[in-house]
């Protein structure tokens, strides 16, 4: 199984398997929040996959996916370069000053990407300490070619990753599972897998319309939104704090047509889902901020009547977690 080649909060790789169980091989897959792609990643080889859309509003994250789609090699020579600090800040400088340019681009042309924005992003975040890469905020900013101290908004200056021999991005390749044959191995198999999906940048809403999801037939649809800011710190590039609520509300006005399959991502809040709908516990890996507030044994998978596989799915978790 493939695995994104950068780290990324929220993502669901280990609740993968599960999701897919409750999806079953549907026709048609739409994801909205597209994050890390661990689950798209994770989608069993048997499928058919006939057609699949992933969006985010991150235009990072898309641009990194639709390079790596048109142009793997581009991305990996990109990427591939040794840890090293002052070119993580100068490199985290120049790519935020590429945000708003690279964003309207990702929106008007679905062809569109950046392979080198793509190659230097995806190193930064192998390379980063926790969240906030290229979010645009912080108190420095580029002045006449030099990072300086200001103020408002800017730029963060985090520490690099440095116990992993400065190998920048190599230090995700224990996952590739290539015979270790390097970033441009790995970058090839990615592309591979997207050679058919279809990647969208901008609001979820955009891709949820019944002309990428029904009318394409049995759809999946995984809702992974930035979850409720009580319950975090703000981690996202686009955070928000209405937009878990708004992709729930989605779900429960469309959990009832034959033709969709939903998976609802978050965390136990006490809300009572309607008649039909089941929930699945799962617990996450966290760092230290989910440890300390008990977050991750929170996660939870709200299957939406149509899901297949629900006492398989029951079972395994139970199995899984005892």
């Amino acid at each position: 199984m493939l695995k994104s080649p950068y780290p990324y909060f929220g993502g669901k790789r280990r609740a993968a398997d599960l999701i897919w169980q409750a999806l079953g091989d549907v026709p048609n897959y739409v994801e909205p929040f597209l994050g890390s792609a661990a689950v798209l990643l994770a989608r069993p080889e048997e499928h058919g996959r006939k057609t699949e859309t992933v969006n985010d509003k991150d235009g990072f994250i898309s641009n990194f996916w639709r390079a790596v789609q048109a142009d793997a090699d581009a991305v990996a020579r990109w990427a591939d370069w040794p840890v090293n600090e002052n070119d993580l800040h100068a490199r985290h400088a120049w790519l935020v000053g590429q945000r708003e340019n690279m964003t309207a681009r990702l929106e008007g042309d679905p062809a569109w990407f950046d392979a080198k924005v793509a190659g230097w992003w995806v190193w930064g975040m192998a390379c980063w300490i926790g969240h906030g890469f290229c979010s645009g905020e912080g108190p420095w900013s580029v002045v006449d070619g030099e990072l300086v101290r200001s103020e408002g908004m800017g730029i963060k200056r985090q520490r690099v990753h440095v116990g992993d021999g400065g190998r920048g991005v190599h230090r995700q390749l224990v996952h590739v599972g290539d015979g270790g044959q390097g970033v441009q191995a790995w970058f090839g198999a990615l592309q591979e897998r997207l050679k058919r999906v279809r990647v969208c940048s901008g609001d979820w809403m955009r891709v949820m319309g019944t002309s990428v999801t029904t009318n394409h037939g049995l759809t999946g649809v995984v809702l992974d939104p930035p979850y409720v800011m009580d319950n975090r710190e703000a981690v996202y590039a686009h955070d928000s704090h209405t937009i878990a609520a708004e992709a729930r509300n989605w779900a429960i006005a469309n959990g009832d047509n034959p033709l969709l399959r939903i998976v609802y991502c978050g965390y136990e809040d006490g809300y009572e889902w309607p008649t039909g709908w089941r929930v699945v516990e799962w617990e996450a890996i966290g760092g230290f901020q989910s440890h300390r507030n008990g977050n991750k044994r929170r996660e939870r998978l709200w299957l939406s009547p149509g899901c297949v596989g629900v006492k398989a799915v029951a079972a395994e978790q139970m199995a899984m977690w005892g």
